[in-house]
C-alpha cells in the first residue's frame, strides 16, 4: 500500500474587514504627492486674489510699508471708490459689450465651425486652408492690431462708440471659438444627423434644432471665457473710448492712477469690486466650464 504525500495547504488569510482594501504604499504616496501639488497650485493661484482683498482694507502708507499687516483695517478705500466711480454706468456698459460681442462671436464661430466640419467642397485644400486661416488668429498677438483697428474705427466713424469695441472683441474671440467648436463637432455622433436627414430636416434646421442644443457644454464654456475676457480687457478700451459715459469696469480701475500719484487703496478696492462678479460667475458655472473643456477629448 503506497502512501501519497500531499502538499501542505497555504495558510488562509483572515477575512478582511468590510470595505475597500487599503491601497499599496506607492499608490498612497502618489495620491499624497498629487494632493499636495494640487493644494500648492491652488494656493499660488488664490494668493494674489486674497492679497488684493487684504490691500483693499489698508491705507496707502500701510500698503507701501507693511502690506501683509492685519491691523488698522479700514473701509475708507471702498468709500472713495464708490464716490469716484459710477458703478451702475460701468457695469451697464460692460454688460452691453459682453452680451453683444459674445453672442455675435458665438453665432459667427458656430456657423463657420459647422461649415468647416460638415460642408464638402470640391477642393478639400480650400476647406483646410480656411480652417488654418481662422486658427492663425491664435498665433497673432492681439494688441499688435491695436493701431490698425484705431485707424479703421476713425475711418468708419466708430471711434468713441460701443461698436468700436464690439467689432474687435468679436474678431479676437472667433479663432479660439472655432478651435473648440470644430474639435467637438468632429466627434459628434453621425447617427443623430443621419436620423434627422431621414426625417426630412434641412441643413439650417439641423444646425440649430438638432446639433446646437447638444453643444450646450461647449457653448457655455466659450460664453463664460469670452465674457471674462471682455470684462477684463483694457488696451482696446482705453484706446478706443474717450467718452466718460461709456467707461467700462477696467477703465474705472485706472482712474485712481495719476501722473504724479497713485491711490493704491482705492485702486485695490475697485479691483476687488471688479473681481467679485467674475468669481461669482465662475463659481456658478464651473461644472459647465469643465465639461466644455473636456468635451470631445475622448472618442
Amino acid at each position: 500500500m503506497s502512501i501519497v504525500k500531499t502538499r501542505p495547504r497555504a495558510a488562509t488569510r483572515p477575512a478582511s474587514a468590510p470595505g475597500r482594501a487599503l491601497p499599496p504604499r506607492r499608490l498612497r504616496r502618489g495620491r499624497l504627492v498629487a494632493s499636495a501639488a494640487a493644494y500648492l497650485i491652488t494656493f499660488v493661484i488664490l494668493f494674489p486674489l486674497l492679497w488684493i482683498v487684504l490691500l483693499s482694507f489698508q491705507s496707502n502708507d500701510r500698503i507701501l510699508g507693511r502690506s501683509f499687516s492685519l491691523g488698522d483695517l479700514t473701509l475708507g478705500n471702498y468709500e472713495r471708490a464708490l464716490q469716484t466711480l459710477n458703478l451702475l454706468v460701468m457695469y451697464k456698459n460692460t454688460l452691453i459689450l459682453a452680451v453683444v460681442s459674445v453672442t455675435a462671436g458665438l453665432f459667427v464661430s458656430y456657423l463657420a465651425a459647422f461649415a468647416l466640419t460638415r460642408m464638402v467642397l470640391r477642393r478639400r485644400r480650400v476647406q483646410s486652408t480656411l480652417r488654418y486661416y481662422f486658427l492663425a488668429g491664435l498665433a497673432v498677438p492681439v494688441y499688435v492690431l491695436l493701431f490698425p483697428v484705431y485707424r479703421i474705427d476713425i475711418a468708419l466713424g466708430l471711434f468713441g462708440t460701443h461698436l468700436a469695441l464690439i467689432l474687435p472683441y468679436i474678431a479676437v474671440t472667433i479663432p479660439f471659438n472655432i478651435l473648440l467648436l470644430t474639435g467637438f463637432l468632429r466627434d459628434f455622433p453621425e447617427e443623430v444627423e443621419q436620423a434627422a436627414v431621414m426625417d426630412g430636416v434641412g441643413l439650417w434646421r439641423m444646425a440649430w434644432r438638432v446639433v446646437f442644443p447638444l453643444m450646450r457644454p461647449v457653448v457655455a464654456t466659450l460664453a463664460i471665457l469670452n465674457v471674462v475676457y471682455v470684462w477684463n480687457e483694457f488696451p482696446f478700451a482705453v484706446t478706443l473710448i474717450n467718452d466718460p459715459t461709456l467707461t467700462t469696469v477696467s477703465l474705472g480701475v485706472s482712474q485712481f492712477q495719476g501722473i504724479y500719484s497713485v491711490d493704491h487703496g482705492a485702486m485695490m478696492a475697485s479691483a476687488t469690486l471688479v473681481l467679485l462678479p467674475q468669481l461669482a460667475l465662475y463659481a456658478a458655472f464651473q461644472k459647465q466650464v469643465i465639461a466644455g473643456m473636456t468635451a470631445g477629448a475622448v472618442r
